[in-house]
Parts: C-alpha cells; sequence; structure tokens
C-alpha cells in the first residue's frame, strides 16, 4: 500500500510539474533576443522557427537548437546551438541579452567581423564555441568576466593580437582552444598572472605567430594534459619543468625553432603518450614519443 501511495505521489508531481511548465509563460527579454535573432540570420535557420515563442507555444514545438528551462512562472533559454548552417553576417548581438545562457553554440558558420565586447554579459556561461568561422580582430578580454566558463573554442578564425592574458583568471577553465587564428605574442606573457588557468587541462595555441620559448613557470599549470604548439614561431630549449607537470599527455612540439636537447625526464614521464618534435633544430639523437596523430574534436567532446 505504502508503495502504491508512492507512485501514485510521484505521478502526481510529474502531472503538476508537466502543467506548469504548460501553462508558464516564456521571459520577454528572451523572446524579443530570439526574434531579433530570426530576423539577422537567415532562411537557412527561419524555416525551422516556427512561431514567435522561441520555447514553443500550443501545438507549435521549441525552435530547433533553442533549449529551455523553466524558473518560477517563466520559460528561459539556456541553449542556444546553431551549427553548420552557412550563417553569413556579424555575431549577432541580441545573443547577448540571453542572460540565462549556459551553453553557446555557433560553430561551422561564416559569422565574420569582431566578437563584441558583450559577449561578456552571459555570466551564466559554460561552453562557448564559435570555432570555424571568420571572426576577426582581437579576442576580447570581456571573455574574462565569465565565471563559469568551462570549454572555450575560438579555432579556426582569423583573430589578431595576442591571447588576453585575463584568461587565467577563469577559476573553471578546462579546455582553451585558439588554434589556427593569427595570434601573436608569447607564453610568457599569457601566463603572467600569478595562480592563473588553475584547471586548465588542454591548451590549443597550434597554427599561429607565437614567438619567444616556453617559460619553466608553465609547469604550475599542475593540471594540464594536452599542449599543443605545432606550427608556430617559438624557439629555444625545454624546460626540464614541463616534464613535472604530473597528467601530461599530449605534447606537440613540432614546426617550431626549437633546439637543444630534449630532458630525459620527458622519456621518463609515466603519462605521456606522444611527444611530437619535428621540424626544429634539436641535436641530432633527440627522438620523438607515440605515433603522432591529429586530435580533433568530436561533437560529443562538446557535450561534456
Amino acid at each position: 500500500m505504502a508503495s502504491f501511495c508512492s507512485l501514485t505521489l510521484i505521478l502526481i508531481s510529474i502531472f503538476a510539474f508537466s502543467i506548469s511548465i504548460a501553462n508558464s509563460k516564456t521571459l520577454k527579454r528572451d523572446v524579443k533576443a530570439l526574434n531579433e535573432i530570426k530576423a539577422s540570420l537567415g532562411w537557412r535557420v527561419v524555416y525551422a522557427w516556427i512561431g514567435d515563442d522561441p520555447c514553443g507555444d500550443g501545438d507549435l514545438p521549441p525552435w530547433s537548437g533553442v533549449t529551455c528551462s523553466t524558473q518560477g512562472d517563466y520559460r528561459v533559454v539556456t541553449e542556444l546551438e546553431v551549427y553548420a548552417v552557412s550563417i553569413v553576417g556579424p555575431f549577432p548581438i541580441a545573443v547577448t541579452n540571453l542572460l540565462d545562457l549556459t551553453r553557446l553554440n555557433l560553430r561551422w558558420n561564416k559569422l565574420q567581423d569582431v566578437l563584441p565586447p558583450e559577449i561578456g554579459e552571459l555570466k551564466r556561461l559554460t561552453h562557448l564555441s564559435l570555432s570555424f568561422n571568420n571572426f576577426k580582430g582581437e579576442i576580447p578580454r570581456e571573455l574574462a568576466n565569465l565565471p563559469e566558463l568551462r570549454y572555450l573554442y575560438l579555432q579556426e578564425n582569423r583573430f589578431t593580437g595576442r591571447v588576453p592574458a585575463e584568461l587565467g583568471t577563469l577559476q573553471n577553465l578546462r579546455h582553451l582552444d585558439v588554434g589556427n587564428n593569427h595570434l601573436v605574442g608569447t607564453i610568457r606573457e599569457l601566463i603572467r598572472i600569478e595562480g592563473g588557468f588553475p584547471v586548465l587541462r588542454n591548451l590549443y595555441l597550434n597554427n599561429n605567430y607565437l614567438t619567444g620559448g616556453i617559460p619553466a613557470q608553465l609547469a604550475n599549470l599542475t593540471n594540464l594534459e594536452i599542449l599543443y604548439l605545432s606550427y608556430n614561431k617559438m624557439s629555444g630549449a625545454i624546460p626540464t619543468a614541463l616534464a613535472h607537470i604530473p597528467k601530461l599527455t599530449y605534447l606537440y612540439l613540432d614546426h617550431n625553432q626549437f633546439s637543444g636537447r630534449i630532458p630525459d625526464a620527458f622519456y621518463k614521464h609515466p603519462f605521456l603518450k606522444e611527444l611530437y618534435i619535428e621540424g626544429n633544430a634539436f641535436r641530432p639523437g633527440v627522438n620523438p614519443i607515440g605515433a603522432h596523430k591529429v586530435l580533433e574534436l568530436s561533437d560529443s567532446d562538446f557535450l561534456v
């Protein structure tokens, strides 16, 4: 009897929750913002966005790529994923009014011009992917205003200037990919903030125009697992301290101007699977570790 009563209560709760969702209204701020985005994105998205309410209205489902959650008496937009649909034009500034957004994915489009500093208004953002577009200009420092940000994908664009050192203040940032851009500067500048990047695991700086050497202070990023420096203009010796990063697994140094020897400690590292060194000026006898393969990100990785 007790179990029957418990089941009844659960069913009533689920029914009541369903009714509350059905009766809740989408926050006007989010409706306005999504309709502005709809007007700016063009036919490739508009044809799948039916009705005026992005969270669904009556018999109409939520707009494709839009995820909503209920907060009190209202529904708010928490995820926006519109990728690989050849959107052309500047970053849709109305996105920055979706203040409850936790995931924003606009990768594999044809977005261009600069990334506006207003992106720093999305305080709840945990995942941001703007990769494989045509953004130019500098990476905005305002990204450092996103305290919850864990994954930042900006690769395959046309960003210039330096990677903002302010990103090091992000206490939750685990993955930073700015590969395949036109970035300059040094790693020393990037990690100049003491205690920066405290939980960073993956750092992709490949295919840019970075110069200078690898500072021994990089070993302070003790959670680092992947360090991807391929195809830059970096030089100097490889510091032994780097081999003491506990979980370092993939280290790509290829196609730079590094010289000297690879410290023996790298060859004794318990986790290092790949050390790729081709296209440098190392002394004879320096050997790679493992079989090199290109590390690429899948859609499932983005959902971590």
